[in-house]
């Protein structure tokens, strides 16, 4: 496996954790945020300017690379790091939170030994099981490997999330019999909704299993509320090791972030930071903005002040939202520079936090500055 983690430190207030992730020998810390490269790439940005906005792992998809340019093609490329020229860690999910959407009949399609679904481009059938999943990840060769789980709606009852989540933890271990890539770590989802009881039963029996590291999942759907996502941290983190990674699937809104560390989480990773800087909004200390608002066509200082990030340093929000109004993808590419720098400073702030032992005074100032009222949190 290319890489190890260490807890340094806990936050004596929190359960916030300082670590070190070493890969290839360099050494990352978390807490991170991982920028998402769905095909390969992060939307408008080349590889070395994500690694100027210091990122460590970013984040590729299974089911998206399967369907093109197919796993045979990365494999003969040499890999994934060669395919895309990222140097960096890289891991790749299941597919299943995108395969678990286009099944539509989820009864039927949904079965013990996989997925029935069909493809997004072309509307071939197709089928996808732990192994399946697992097998692709191997050929892809990332660094980090996700188990295949089924991700239930936000909305399920009780019983359908207790059988989904079963189901979930005798894929893992299909997955994990499978797993054959030694440079390749494999990690565990724990399912299980809001339950207490369902989390905690989920994460016993995936850490029995030995895993590389261990994932909350199915707290990223769009019908999820934050007191939802917050019990399910809560009921997961105290049956997960100390000594391995934990991992929030699908969650960049910051307040989340902060909260999530606080918790114990020590990596992140979402697609809203570039999705966001496709539609004309940057993420500041002070909210998120919209940069096609008319105030700015005369501002000419940076998206945000103080702002290290290659978009701050040499160009003004009034070039920026000339470019977005003009459908310029130079645009794009500048607010999703800056807005993955943002997040990733976000996190640069709560690992000196976890140091200095004042996370909690942090949290606080922050939702003063960029959501202004707490009752503004959704």
């Amino acid at each position: 496996m290319k890489y190890d983690f260490k807890l340094v430190k806990t936050e004596k207030n929190t359960k916030a954790r300082l670590g070190h992730f070493a890969y290839n020998g360099v050494v990352y810390e978390t807490p991170m945020f991982m920028p998402v490269g769905t095909q390969a790439t992060v939307k408008t940005m080349s590889p070395e300017e994500v690694k100027e906005c210091k990122a460590g792992i970013i984040l590729a998809n299974t089911y998206h690379l399967w369907l093109r340019p197919g796993e045979d093609v990365v494999m003969h490329a040499g890999g994934l790091h060669k395919f895309m020229n990222y140097d960096g860690p890289i891991l790749t999910d299941s597919g299943g939170y995108q395969v678990f959407s286009l099944a539509k009949n989820k009864k039927k399609d949904i079965t013990e030994d996989g997925v029935h679904f069909k493809s997004h481009i072309d509307g071939k059938k197709l089928f996808l099981t732990p192994e399946k999943s697992i097998e692709i990840q191997n050929k892809l060769d990332s660094d980090i490997a996700m188990s295949f789980d089924e991700c239930p709606p936000a909305t399920a009852d009780y019983n359908y999330i207790k059988n989904s989540m079963e189901r979930t933890l005798r894929w893992a271990k299909r997955g994990k019999d499978v797993h054959n890539n030694p440079n390749q770590a494999l990690f565990g989802i724990v399912q299980g909704g809001p339950y207490e009881d369902l989390r905690k039963h989920s994460a016993i029996e995936t850490v029995k299993m030995n895993f590389d590291g261990y994932s909350i999942g199915g707290v990223a759907n769009d019908d999820e509320c934050k007191e939802d996502m917050y019990k399910a941290i809560d009921y997961s983190i105290p049956y997960l090791p100390e000594d391995k990674i934990r991992y929030l699937m699908g969650v960049g809104e910051p307040i989340d972030i902060i909260e999530g560390v606080i918790k114990g989480i020590d990596i992140f990773d979402c697609v809203s930071p570039t999705r966001l800087a496709r539609h004309g909004n940057a993420l500041t200390m002070n909210g998120k903005i919209n940069i096609k608002n008319a105030k700015y066509t005369e501002d000419f200082t940076p998206i945000e002040e103080g702002c290290d990030c290659y978009a701050c340093q040499n160009y003004t929000k009034a070039y920026v939202r000339h470019l977005i109004k003009s459908d310029e993808t130079f645009g794009a590419r500048l607010l999703s520079i800056h807005n993955i720098r943002f997040l990733i400073r976000l996190v640069e702030d709560l690992r000196k936090c976890i140091k200095d032992d004042n996370i909690l005074e942090y949290k606080d100032n922050f939702i003063k500055k960029y959501y202004g009222d707490v009752s503004e949190i959704k």
